[in-house]
């Protein structure tokens, strides 16, 4: 195991409005809280208004004990927000308003360095919907060390060629089976098996680790030309908000902390995103005496 990792979440904080009430989130920023509860070094570049909101976001954030100091304010746009939607198996839809705050993310010699002397530096699609914080993104992954894409498709808030291109400046690369079959049908990929299509890909964008969650079904982990999977945990879904960012928090920790096989890092991963989608909210706590008796399962 590593004495220390260090590593950097780039892009949106926000808060998941459900009607009931509201929770918060944003993929990076869930990844993020999640990855510091199992002893990872973070920080999370992004960016916040000037609003009441935004002080609730930071109140909420130091309940974490998460370095706020990469997170900007912006004096105009608003701290974001999302509608939440849950059909009747949990599953989420999104509303996400725009501009908000993190699509405002600028560039500056405070997170230059910080993403320079980083372990990982790990993002998202969503955050590079603007202009500003796109081409922030892609000044600050030419100093990572190791890039991280969680690919995390929110129609219409992407555009595919420039999505190839962020999986062109990954090392690792996560994204779910829908996802998937998009970049297959944009990159004119026919292979029938998700390992030739995933050896494909990492041939096109030399990229050295994809995974590939499958849902109820598990997931695959893609390395060095191997395939492994993992037929996943059964449990009682509350709601999917945030599964998916647990289950790479945990990937990643597994990984590169760890430093555990490939198919020992992909069952850590599974059980805590089932426990996840177990629970209500996405960064409610998890300890590692539950993952270990879900992987018993």
């Amino acid at each position: 195991m590593k004495e220390s990792l260090n590593a950097i979440c780039f892009g949106e904080i926000l808060w998941d409005v459900f009607p009931d009430g509201k929770a918060l989130g944003g993929a990076p920023l869930n990844l993020c809280l999640r990855m510091k509860s199992l002893g990872v070094t973070m920080q999370m570049i992004s960016r916040l208004g000037q609003d009441a909101l935004a002080e609730e976001t930071r109140e909420a954030i130091q309940k974490f004990g998460l370095d706020q100091s990469l997170i900007q304010e912006d004096p105009a746009l608003e701290t974001g927000k999302v509608e939440v939607t849950l059909d009747a198996s949990g599953s989420a839809s999104y509303n996400i308003k725009k501009p908000v705050a993190w699509d405002a993310i600028a560039l500056t010699d405070k997170n230059k360095n910080a993403v320079h002397q980083a372990d990982l530096f790990i993002f998202g699609s969503l955050a590079a919907r603007s202009k500003e914080s796109s081409e922030t993104l892609n000044s600050l992954l030419q100093l990572a060390d190791y890039a991280i894409f969680d690919v995390n498709l929110r129609a219409p808030h992407y555009e595919m060629e420039a999505l190839i291109e962020f999986m062109k400046q990954a090392q690792m690369i996560k994204m779910n089976d829908e996802e998937l079959e998009e970049v297959v049908a944009h990159l004119n990929i026919t292979s029938e098996t998700i390992h030739e299509q995933l050896a494909e890909i990492s041939k096109r964008t030399a990229t050295e680790i994809i995974c590939v969650t499958l849902g109820a079904k598990g997931a695959v982990l893609y390395q060095n030309g191997t395939l492994v999977s993992n037929s996943g945990y059964s449990t009682k879904v509350i709601d999917t908000v945030g599964a998916g960012d647990s289950f790479l928090a945990g990937l990643i920790y597994q990984l590169f902390k760890v430093e555990n096989t490939p198919e020992k890092a992909l069952a850590f991963a599974c059980a805590l995103g089932a426990l996840v989608a177990g629970t209500k909210g996405a960064n409610a706590p998890i300890t590692s005496e539950q993952i270990e008796a879900k992987m018993r399962e």
